[in-house]
């Protein structure tokens, strides 16, 4: 078997060329490390065929889609924050590149094509726990965007028949997890905190839960997904179980101080993972506090990541109040 995926220096593609070398595929990876970390691939760059390129661009990177079986698509923009103050580069990057990717591999005829979507698109959910049928309402322009991408997929298996199943991600943790300068998910802004011995920055009152979902059962979930029959689907990845965030502070030990709520977060993210279970077989199997302390055993990770405090946050959040404080 012969398996591209792009951002597989990235956090999760990290994760998944991993497994996909376990399985003992030949393995491409395509990353132009905006985001991704050579690091990543340190301990398999001997077993993989690692190519720097950019998506969003036309270029010979399309030349590596020949005789492929499977693609994983993750590379993409992510966080809320610079989504909102350049809009411009995530559509150039999550949709566009998006659709270059489908056209190679429609033109190559790939057996199976997996999209990591987000589970952002369902905005602030009325129902849970939240399932494939719920209303899309994203909030922010990360959100639109990949929502964007996964329409686009899912109108080419429609069209071209292209074998293709579209993820939804709820909240992925694990090692390796991205520290870039950009403020964003809660466990890379906890751990630094916690590393340089300040106060972890809970949003609100620490009530609203999460379906915290760790990084080895999501690149499971995309292996079930490319190996079973299904053509053309739509999927949520979760661990089918929400916490609050006083309870992740007190797993990952700590001083906590708050911060003020945010317009356009959902007080809960609560995956319905029953379409997953039944049709492709695949359930999670690392709670909450096991997978904590493989974060834990491994922080020395976000030894180097930027340290967040109120103030810093808060000058880096200024647009999100801006913009989706709107009514």
């Amino acid at each position: 078997m012969k398996s591209i995926v792009t951002g597989g220096a990235g956090f999760i593609g990290s994760h998944l060329v991993d497994q996909l070398i376990e399985l003992g595929h030949e393995v491409i990876v395509l990353d132009n490390f905006s985001t991704g970390r050579r690091d990543n691939l340190f301990h398999v760059k001997d077993k993989i065929n690692l190519i720097d390129c950019d998506i969003s661009i036309s270029g010979d990177w399309v030349k590596q889609f020949i005789n492929v079986d499977w693609v994983f698509h993750l590379a993409a923009l992510a966080d809320i924050v610079p989504s909102i103050q350049n809009p411009e580069a995530y559509f150039k990057v999550n949709v566009n590149g998006t659709f270059n990717v489908i056209q190679a591999c429609k033109i190559a005829e790939i057996k199976k094509f997996l999209y990591a979507a987000s589970s952002s698109c369902y905005g602030i959910p009325q129902n849970f726990p939240t399932a494939e049928t719920s209303v899309i309402s994203p909030q922010y322009p990360y959100a639109l965007t990949k929502r964007i991408g996964e329409e686009l997929v899912m109108h080419w298996a429609q069209v071209y028949k292209l074998p293709a199943i579209s993820c939804r991600f709820f909240n992925v943790y694990g090692t390796r997890s991205r520290t870039s300068g950009t403020y964003g998910a809660v466990f890379g802004v906890f751990l630094a905190q916690k590393l340089a011995n300040m106060p972890m920055t809970i949003v609100g009152d620490g009530n609203q839960t999460r379906d915290f979902t760790y990084v080895t059962d999501v690149s499971n979930a995309l292996v079930s997904a490319a190996k079973s029959n299904v053509t053309e689907g739509i999927y949520n990845i979760g661990s089918g179980k929400t916490v609050s965030i006083n309870k992740l502070v007190e797993l990952l030990g700590g001083d906590k101080t708050h911060i003020p709520k945010r317009p356009g977060e959902p007080d809960c993210t609560y995956a319905d993972i029953s379409k997953i279970k039944s049709e492709l077989n695949w359930a999670p199997k690392i709670s909450i506090e096991e997978g904590v302390k493989l974060v834990l055993d491994n922080i020395d990770f976000w030894r180097n990541a930027p340290v967040w405090t109120p103030d810093s946050i808060a000058y880096q959040t200024e647009d999100w109040f801006k913009y989706l404080g709107k009514k």
